[in-house]
C-alpha cells in the first residue's frame, strides 16, 4: 500500500483499498472510489478538516467542478457555496512536494475570474494560504487562516 507523508492538517481515517496494484480512497462527497494520488491525499484531508473543524456543510462542497475560462475547460479542486448557492470559497490543492508559488496563486485567481468567490485558498497540505478578493476595489487581503463557515456564510457576497 502507498504511504503518504503526514500533512499539516489533523489526522483523519480515510477509507482506503488496494485493487490491481493500485491504491484507492473513497471520496464521501462524490460517493466513489478514486485513485489515491498525493494531490488527492491533500484534498481528502482538507475536505475532512473543512467539515469537522471549520464547520462547512458537506452538502455545500463541490469537488473538481468544471468551469470555462475563455475557451479553456478547467476544474476547481474544491468549491464551496454559501447557503444561498453562491460561490464562497475556492481552494486549489497541490501535492505536498509542490511548492506554493506565484504560479499556483495565479491559477486560482484566474479560476476566480469566472467563479467570483469571495475567499480563495491554496494548499499543498503543508502550507495553506487564504485571502479575500474584493472585485469592486480589485484588492486582495491575506488571511491568517482558513475561515470558519459560521463566520463567513452570512456575508452578502
Amino acid at each position: 500500500m502507498k504511504t503518504f507523508e503526514r500533512l499539516n492538517l489533523p489526522d483523519v481515517e480515510l477509507k482506503i483499498k488496494e485493487e490491481n496494484q493500485n491504491t484507492f480512497v473513497f471520496d464521501f462527497i462524490r460517493k466513489k472510489w478514486l485513485v489515491l494520488t498525493p494531490e488527492e491525499w491533500v484534498r481528502q484531508h482538507l475536505v475532512n478538516y473543512l467539515i469537522i473543524h471549520k464547520h462547512f456543510p458537506a452538502s455545500l462542497i463541490s469537488l473538481e467542478a468544471g468551469l470555462k475560462y475563455n475557451s479553456l475547460h478547467k476544474r476547481t479542486d474544491i468549491l464551496i457555496y454559501n447557503k444561498l448557492g453562491k460561490p464562497l470559497l475556492i481552494i486549489e490543492c497541490k501535492a505536498p512536494d509542490v511548492p506554493i508559488s506565484q504560479k499556483v496563486l495565479t491559477q486560482v485567481s484566474i479560476y476566480n475570474k469566472t467563479i467570483k468567490a469571495h475567499f480563495l485558498c491554496v494548499t499543498n497540505g503543508m502550507k495553506h494560504y487564504c485571502w479575500t478578493f474584493d472585485p469592486l476595489t480589485n484588492k486582495f487581503d491575506f488571511q491568517k487562516q482558513i475561515p470558519d463557515f459560521t463566520d463567513i456564510d452570512e456575508l452578502k457576497v
